[in-house]
């Protein structure tokens, strides 16, 4: 029995392409895949890309490149190495990470806010100290 884990459930129209995106930027790995959802993990964290149902994807509509969806209670929040790496990753993705001027120091951090490919908008960390 694996020990739990802290982690998220995200829910796409698109599962494929987000959990591509999510294990590229993040660097975590697919360790099961159903055609309904595909879980991605680090030693630390999950992250399961669950579909949206037909009914309710049908009124979705994502835009191309994503715009930011800001109508929502939550941001998840995930540690990066490099936000560097992070923002080229996510353009080659589908996402996007604003330039250096967009970042701000949060703590021990320097942070910035991105989009996934289907807009969902996700903070991204990076050690201050590694900066």
């Amino acid at each position: 029995m694996s020990k739990p884990k802290a982690g998220t459930v995200l829910y796409a129209k698109d599962i494929e392409r987000v959990a591509a995106f999510y294990a590229g930027v993040l660097d975590m790995t697919i360790s099961h895949a159903e055609a309904t959802y595909i879980v991605l993990n680090t030693a630390a964290y999950e992250l399961v890309v669950q579909r949206i149902p037909d009914a309710i994807a049908a009124t979705i509509h994502i835009d191309v490149p994503p715009q930011a969806r800001t109508n929502t209670a939550i941001k998840p929040v995930f540690v990066v190495t490099s936000l560097v790496n992070a923002r080229t990753v996510a353009a080659c993705l589908g996402g996007s990470i604003p330039p250096v001027e967009a970042e701000w120091r949060f703590g021990d951090f320097i942070v910035c806010d991105g989009v996934d490919p289907e807009g969902n908008v996700v903070q991204f960390r990076a050690s201050a100290s590694d900066a």
